[in-house]
């Protein structure tokens, strides 16, 4: 076991006395699989953080890593830039973005993401002399990163509880529905009352008044939440008439997760501005993308041409490490076909994740793409760990059985990397299941 001292280190959203007490260290990852400071080598069921998408430790990466450190290690983005950001946001344009949204800017993370695209959105209005219109739309459930901007319009309560006002927002209800419990992939019911529900909000603030509506497609770090047929749709036209922006928060559902470059892509529904991340550079180094219409951008392209057009970046903006690293992904990505591959083994990935629908713990069971969640009913379990939801307790009997999976309150989620097998599936539930029947 590690003896690494833990005193310093803060970690985030995470107990950290509890941690501390019984530290969980990892020492390597290689493909599917982590390994324990005690020598365990644990499933990834997460993919890492949903951002490992062509499995751990990639050494196509890692040589375009360490080539890049050598030959330049930093370019400054403000006013210069380099051949690999240019090679980047063509390939994302012409390979992951739907048709029309054309234009990238680069940034760190996905909360970085989520913040440029709002500023986008507010300054679009100015530049088309609609200053007013500064509002925002999200949903309940939300997560959006946690800058300032993207906890504004978060929808997880924790999230916002202790940081106080942000932007002007208000909150649609999230998309989890009973009628449309355990379906596979998306349910048939209520797209028409929750598009309603969007119409009523426009119409108590007035459209001149909001600048976007940002969603995730499918919500994910509050617990996977998918839409019903024909809802992504139906807020995709409320916006067209009523003049405002969609923002799609695609930073976990980009890169294949969903069996596509983008669920833009995979929907048919095509937004104003898409933020991303995570899978973008395979987990290996921090970055995110915005990716933009042409519509958009060109609001931009006016005033004197040696005046920048928009006031803000960052230091590390298309940093020439990070680009390299998402440039061996994406080859990665187009060379084993991983899209596709998703695609294709998600209809194993869903057989797998409802073999739990008869259990009498789980209230809702639930998939879309490679994507998974279980619901398990309220409260501690007979045989659980103090202090934590029967969902938790699966988790961690999960993890003694050799599987990562995360749980959030009464919820499992899992994204597996885009690489799994029908071995990897089946040891997933299997392990799920005995936890399941353990725990009680």
């Amino acid at each position: 076991m590690s003896t690494i001292n833990t005193e310093h280190y803060w970690l985030p959203f995470t107990p950290n006395r509890a941690f501390k007490k019984n530290p969980k260290i990892y020492t390597k990852a290689e493909g599917m699989t982590m390994t324990l400071a005690d020598g365990r080598e644990i499933l990834d069921a997460t993919a890492g953080l949903w951002c490992t998408n062509a499995g751990h430790s990639r050494p196509e990466i890692a040589e375009a890593v360490h080539k890049q450190l050598l030959e330049m290690d930093y370019a400054n983005p403000f006013g210069f830039a380099h051949e690999q950001a240019f090679e980047l946001a063509t390939r994302l344009a012409e390979e992951i973005a739907p048709a029309g949204v054309n234009r990238v800017f680069f940034t760190n993370s996905g909360s970085e993401s989520v913040d440029t695209a709002l500023k986008i959105a507010r300054a679009y209005w100015r530049k088309r002399g609609q200053g007013g219109k500064t509002r925002f739309i999200a949903r309940q459930k939300a997560y959006h990163g946690v800058n300032m901007g993207g906890v504004s319009v978060a929808g997880l309560t924790p999230n916002r509880a202790v940081f106080g006002q942000g932007l002007e927002v208000s909150h649609l209800s999230h998309t989890r529905l009973e009628e449309n419990a355990f379906s596979r992939g998306q349910g048939e019911h209520g797209a028409d009352k929750l598009a309603y529900e969007l119409e009523q909000q426009i119409a108590m603030y007035d459209a001149s008044n909001i600048a976007a509506v940002i969603i995730e497609p499918m919500a994910g770090a509050g617990g996977v939440i998918i839409p019903p047929k024909g809802y992504l749709e139906k807020v995709r036209q409320i916006c067209n008439d009523n003049d405002i922006l969609l923002i799609f928060d695609e930073v976990i559902t980009a890169y294949g997760r969903m069996g596509d470059g983008t669920a833009a892509g995979l929907t048919g529904v095509t937004p104003d501005i898409i933020t991303t991340a995570k899978g973008l550079t395979n987990g290996a180094v921090p970055m995110g993308a915005v990716l933009v219409s042409q519509e958009v951008h060109d609001a931009f392209m006016q005033g004197p041409e040696n005046a920048p057009e928009f006031f803000h970046g960052y230091t590390y903006s298309a940093h020439p490490v990070a680009c390299a690293a998402a440039l061996a992904t994406l080859d990665i990505y187009k060379n084993e076909n991983l899209f596709e591959r998703a695609a294709q083994i998600s209809s194993a990935w869903e057989d797998g994740i409802h073999r739990l629908d008869d259990s009498e713990l789980t209230t809702d069971v639930r998939n879309w793409g490679l994507v998974g969640a279980i619901d398990f009913k309220s409260g501690p379990a007979a045989n659980g760990i103090e202090g934590m939801t029967r969902a938790q307790s699966v988790a961690a009997k999960a993890l003694e059985k050799g599987i990562t999976v995360r749980a959030a309150g009464d919820t499992i989620m899992m994204s597996p990397p885009l690489i799994i097998e029908q071995s990897h599936i089946d040891q997933i539930f299997d392990a799920l299941l005995e936890a399941i029947t353990e725990v009680q």
